[in-house]
Protein backbone atom coordinates (compact mmCIF):
# COMPACT_ATOMS: atom_id res chain seq x y z
CA UNK A 1 0.00 0.00 0.00
CA UNK A 2 3.01 2.81 1.00
CA UNK A 3 4.39 2.06 -2.89
CA UNK A 4 0.76 2.73 -4.51
CA UNK A 5 0.92 5.70 -2.29
CA UNK A 6 4.33 7.14 -2.72
CA UNK A 7 3.21 6.07 -6.85
CA UNK A 8 0.40 8.60 -6.41
CA UNK A 9 2.20 11.26 -4.90
CA UNK A 10 5.01 11.12 -7.34
CA UNK A 11 2.74 11.04 -10.39
CA UNK A 12 2.02 14.59 -10.54
CA UNK A 13 5.53 15.63 -10.08
CA UNK A 14 6.65 14.04 -12.82
CA UNK A 15 4.40 15.42 -15.16
CA UNK A 16 4.77 18.49 -14.05
CA UNK A 17 8.32 18.00 -14.53
CA UNK A 18 7.83 16.64 -18.04
CA UNK A 19 5.62 20.06 -18.96
CA UNK A 20 8.17 21.82 -18.27
CA UNK A 21 12.00 20.06 -19.85
CA UNK A 22 9.64 18.71 -22.64
CA UNK A 23 10.90 14.90 -21.80
CA UNK A 24 7.18 14.05 -21.28
CA UNK A 25 7.46 10.76 -23.46
CA UNK A 26 10.65 9.25 -20.85
CA UNK A 27 8.26 10.34 -18.06
CA UNK A 28 5.14 8.59 -18.89
CA UNK A 29 7.07 5.34 -19.53
CA UNK A 30 9.26 4.81 -16.35
CA UNK A 31 5.86 5.67 -14.31
CA UNK A 32 3.82 3.49 -16.42
CA UNK A 33 6.81 0.87 -16.07
CA UNK A 34 6.03 1.51 -12.20
CA UNK A 35 3.02 1.54 -11.96
CA UNK A 36 2.97 -2.42 -13.90
CA UNK A 37 5.44 -3.19 -11.71
CA UNK A 38 3.54 -2.38 -8.65
CA UNK A 39 0.76 -4.02 -10.01
CA UNK A 40 2.43 -7.24 -10.39
CA UNK A 41 4.17 -7.14 -7.40
CA UNK A 42 7.67 -6.62 -8.15
CA UNK A 43 8.49 -4.84 -5.90
CA UNK A 44 9.02 -7.71 -3.30
CA UNK A 45 12.34 -8.15 -1.69
CA UNK A 46 13.08 -11.24 -3.51
CA UNK A 47 12.33 -9.75 -7.16
CA UNK A 48 14.97 -6.48 -6.06
CA UNK A 49 17.61 -8.83 -4.78
CA UNK A 50 16.96 -10.64 -7.66
CA UNK A 51 17.03 -7.36 -10.38
CA UNK A 52 20.26 -6.63 -7.93
CA UNK A 53 22.37 -9.70 -8.90
CA UNK A 54 21.44 -9.72 -12.69
CA UNK A 55 22.65 -5.62 -12.73
CA UNK A 56 25.69 -6.83 -10.58
CA UNK A 57 27.08 -9.85 -13.00
CA UNK A 58 26.02 -8.36 -16.07
CA UNK A 59 26.59 -4.63 -15.28
CA UNK A 60 25.39 -3.14 -18.76
CA UNK A 61 27.41 0.59 -17.63
CA UNK A 62 31.21 -1.31 -17.61
CA UNK A 63 33.09 -0.59 -21.22
CA UNK A 64 32.52 -4.00 -23.50
CA UNK A 65 36.47 -4.61 -23.91
CA UNK A 66 39.63 -4.44 -21.00
CA UNK A 67 42.97 -3.63 -22.95
CA UNK A 68 45.68 -3.84 -21.72
CA UNK A 69 48.74 -2.01 -23.42
CA UNK A 70 52.36 -3.36 -22.91
CA UNK A 71 55.61 -1.38 -24.04
CA UNK A 72 57.72 -3.61 -25.76
CA UNK A 73 60.28 -1.51 -26.58
CA UNK A 74 60.72 1.97 -28.00
CA UNK A 75 58.75 1.26 -31.03
CA UNK A 76 56.80 -1.61 -30.47
CA UNK A 77 53.57 -1.80 -28.16
CA UNK A 78 51.48 -5.14 -27.55
CA UNK A 79 47.68 -4.89 -27.05
CA UNK A 80 45.47 -7.79 -25.18
CA UNK A 81 41.71 -7.46 -25.75
CA UNK A 82 39.33 -9.62 -23.06
CA UNK A 83 35.98 -9.26 -23.87
CA UNK A 84 32.85 -9.30 -21.07
CA UNK A 85 31.72 -12.36 -19.65
CA UNK A 86 27.95 -11.39 -20.35
CA UNK A 87 26.60 -9.18 -23.22
CA UNK A 88 24.51 -8.70 -25.53
CA UNK A 89 26.54 -7.58 -29.65
CA UNK A 90 29.93 -6.88 -29.74
CA UNK A 91 31.06 -9.95 -31.32
CA UNK A 92 32.74 -8.58 -33.91
CA UNK A 93 34.42 -5.14 -32.86
CA UNK A 94 37.84 -6.48 -31.77
CA UNK A 95 39.61 -5.56 -35.02
CA UNK A 96 37.97 -2.14 -34.65
CA UNK A 97 39.08 -1.69 -30.95
CA UNK A 98 42.38 -2.43 -31.71
CA UNK A 99 42.87 0.15 -34.79
CA UNK A 100 41.38 2.61 -32.50
CA UNK A 101 43.65 2.24 -29.55
CA UNK A 102 46.23 1.90 -31.93
CA UNK A 103 45.60 5.25 -33.43
CA UNK A 104 45.02 7.05 -30.54
CA UNK A 105 48.33 6.05 -29.00
CA UNK A 106 50.23 6.94 -32.45
CA UNK A 107 48.74 10.64 -32.08
CA UNK A 108 49.14 10.80 -28.76
CA UNK A 109 52.26 9.86 -28.65
CA UNK A 110 53.29 11.68 -31.76
CA UNK A 111 54.02 8.83 -34.18
CA UNK A 112 53.29 9.34 -38.51
CA UNK A 113 52.00 5.94 -38.14
CA UNK A 114 52.15 2.15 -37.44
CA UNK A 115 52.05 -0.72 -38.77
CA UNK A 116 50.20 -4.43 -37.45
CA UNK A 117 52.82 -6.94 -37.21
CA UNK A 118 50.39 -9.18 -35.53
CA UNK A 119 46.35 -9.93 -34.40
CA UNK A 120 45.00 -13.02 -33.52
CA UNK A 121 41.34 -12.95 -31.91
CA UNK A 122 39.89 -16.13 -30.06
CA UNK A 123 37.76 -17.73 -27.24
CA UNK A 124 38.85 -18.36 -23.77
CA UNK A 125 37.01 -21.53 -22.56
CA UNK A 126 36.67 -20.65 -18.93
CA UNK A 127 34.20 -21.26 -17.03
CA UNK A 128 30.81 -20.31 -16.46
CA UNK A 129 31.09 -18.49 -19.52
CA UNK A 130 33.63 -18.10 -22.33
CA UNK A 131 34.46 -14.83 -23.49
CA UNK A 132 36.23 -13.60 -26.27
CA UNK A 133 40.10 -12.33 -26.56
CA UNK A 134 42.09 -10.45 -29.14
CA UNK A 135 46.39 -10.33 -29.20
CA UNK A 136 47.81 -7.80 -31.17
CA UNK A 137 51.27 -6.00 -31.51
CA UNK A 138 51.71 -2.59 -33.43
CA UNK A 139 55.19 -1.01 -34.61
CA UNK A 140 54.71 2.91 -34.80
CA UNK A 141 57.29 5.19 -36.82
CA UNK A 142 58.29 8.59 -37.43
CA UNK A 143 57.55 10.64 -40.18
CA UNK A 144 60.51 10.23 -42.99
CA UNK A 145 59.87 13.71 -44.24
CA UNK A 146 59.72 15.32 -41.27
CA UNK A 147 61.72 13.34 -38.48
CA UNK A 148 61.80 16.21 -36.31
CA UNK A 149 57.93 15.76 -35.63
Amino acid sequence: MPARLALCLIVPAFAGCALLQDHGAKVAAGVGAAITASELDLFEAEYIGGALIAYAIYDPLAPTWDISVTRLDEERVRFDLRMKRLLTGGEGEARQVFARNAREIAESKGFAGYDVMRFEEGIDSTRPFAHRVASGEVRYHRSRTFPGI
